[in-house]
């Protein structure tokens, strides 16, 4: 029996081919154009990742937020010890880069200078400052070009060295503990407080030295805003209210005392104090304009307020070593002497005392983080930087940069008595306690005269002991951050007379 066998072939198939749908060709054409989308997108947000300085890795969303409680002046100094003296942090929708290196701080403060002139500001910030109303915390522009001439001509000048010298006057009547306080309203104001009001405008400063760096997550995450405590707003208003007060009522005070002296002698010359300098620079009745409180609450921060501090760091450090306060005691009395008050000509002569105070600065910043921000996009150091990113110098992690300064958390004023000493003009970018470049401290000179004269007279003028039988190595260092870094522990100390006469 033959059995034949029929070889079917495909095209002779008994089960039929099924049918492709257009919907099912059509949802595959999008999905693979999806993923290669997704594929080119992952692509290119890689390579602009990679163009970034780098930085911690973060969360979703949240990015670096948690990390909050390292970012300040001492916490970015030690991230930058892991990342670099270029790192970049991502929190919430805020991006942040933070210099701290001489070489990138040049980089950012000379040759991009213009793009990084803007100012970072955060929900306080615009708030207390009236919305950017003043100098400080103003981007750059012709408005800001206008309050810098003003505090430039008119409250920083030499012409403000008699506010400084009526405080130096009265230095040898002031306790220790009431130094600070003093200083600020002496030479903002000047004239001698009414009982409390020293208190007060220190401890208005200090608020807003806290509120300005006061974490507030609508900064970071805008929309997540309304879920911020009250408490924050509340004090924001307080803050300002109790300002605006404070200050309607020392320009008030001032016109009377104005008006009071025209109508008894009109060729009398008076002499004026910063209040009166900005009141006679502003249209009459602008001491109700938000510019006044704003370009006021710049007197008191710039002018004074980190001066005052400064001193007071001053102090503490030659506290902290007593040889070296020997040392200055021992300059002034062969340059002043003993039967003599410190004048302004002896002060050219006071080399050991300027390396002290330099050696504070050093040390102690007056601002230890200056804020800028990116006017437009920027490569820095073989990075790109995008427009509007924050940028921050943390100019206290450059005064202790371990590859530039020798023993650069020691006490030792003598390092500037060297040939090759770094100067805090601006030109040295290893020594910037008061900036560079266009957002520079437009009083520097004159604050250092104010640090200078006072150091000069506490030092010269008295013997000074820690109280109760303190060590000087028991003395509290440490700072407190705000916009300012002020003694933790307020400094106390008792003095005692020293000149013969």
């Amino acid at each position: 029996m033959v059995i034949s066998y029929t070889l079917l072939s495909p095209i002779h198939s008994p089960y039929p081919k099924a049918m492709e749908s257009p919907i099912q060709n059509s949802a595959m054409f999008f999905f693979l154009l999806s993923l290669l989308c997704f594929m080119i997108f992952l692509f290119q947000l890689s390579r602009k990742l990679s163009s970034y300085p780098p930085g911690p890795k973060g969360l979703p969303i949240i990015g670096n937020m948690s990390m909050m409680a390292q970012l300040t002046h001492r916490g970015l100094a030690q991230l930058a010890k892991h990342y670099g003296g270029l790192l970049h942090l991502k929190i919430g929708l805020l991006n942040m880069v933070v210099v701290s290196t001489p070489d990138v701080a040049r980089e950012v403060l000379l040759p991009q200078d213009s793009v990084f002139s803007n100012r970072s500001s955060s929900t306080a910030i615009k708030y207390l400052s009236y919305d950017g109303a003043d100098m400080a915390f103003a981007n750059y522009g012709p408005f800001w070009r206008q309050m810098r001439k003003i505090c430039v001509i008119k409250l920083f000048s030499r012409r403000r060295l008699e506010s400084w010298v009526s405080v130096r006057d009265e230095i040898n009547t002031m306790l220790a503990l009431s130094l600070t306080s003093h200083i600020i309203y002496k030479a903002a104001f000047g004239s001698n407080s009414h009982e409390g009001e020293e208190g007060q405008i220190e401890n208005i400063l200090q608020e807003f030295s806290r509120l300005f760096v006061e974490f507030n997550i609508a900064d970071f995450i805008p929309w997540l805003g309304w879920i911020h405590p009250k408490e924050f707003k509340k004090r924001l208003v307080n803050a300002r209210r109790e300002l605006d007060v404070f200050i309607d009522k020392v320009i008030d005070e001032h016109l009377a005392k104005k008006s009071n002296k025209n109508s008894k002698d009109e060729n009398e010359a008076a002499v004026t104090d910063m209040v009166d300098e900005l009141i006679s620079f502003l249209d009459e009745g602008a001491h109700e304009n938000k510019f006044t409180d704003s370009l006021s609450t710049d007197v008191m921060f710039g002018g004074t307020e980190t001066v005052a501090t400064t001193i007071e760091w001053a102090m503490a450090e030659l506290m902290k070593n007593p040889k070296e306060l020997k040392k200055v005691q021992e300059e002034l009395s062969n340059v002043v002497g003993l039967y003599h008050r410190v004048q302004d000509f002896n002060l050219e002569n006071l080399m050991y005392l300027k390396c002290t105070l330099k050696e504070t600065l050093r040390l102690h910043p007056p601002i230890p983080v200056l804020p800028h921000k990116t006017a437009k996009d920027a490569v820095l150091a073989g990075y790109s930087i995008p427009v509007g990113w924050h940028v921050v110098i943390n100019v206290w992690a450059i005064g202790r940069d371990e590859t530039v300064w020798d023993e650069p958390n020691a006490f030792k004023p003598s390092r500037f008595l060297e040939q090759s000493a770094k100067d805090f003009k601006g030109n040295d970018f290893e020594f910037i306690p008061f900036g560079s470049g266009r957002r520079s401290c437009p009083g520097m000179q004159l604050g250092f005269y104010a640090l200078e004269m006072s150091v000069a007279e506490l030092v010269h003028c008295f013997t000074w002991e820690l109280r109760e039988g303190m060590k000087s190595s028991e003395l509290d260092m440490s700072d407190s951050f705000g916009l300012t870094a002020p003694k933790a522990v307020p400094l106390v100390a008792m003095p005692s007379y020293r000149l013969k006469y």
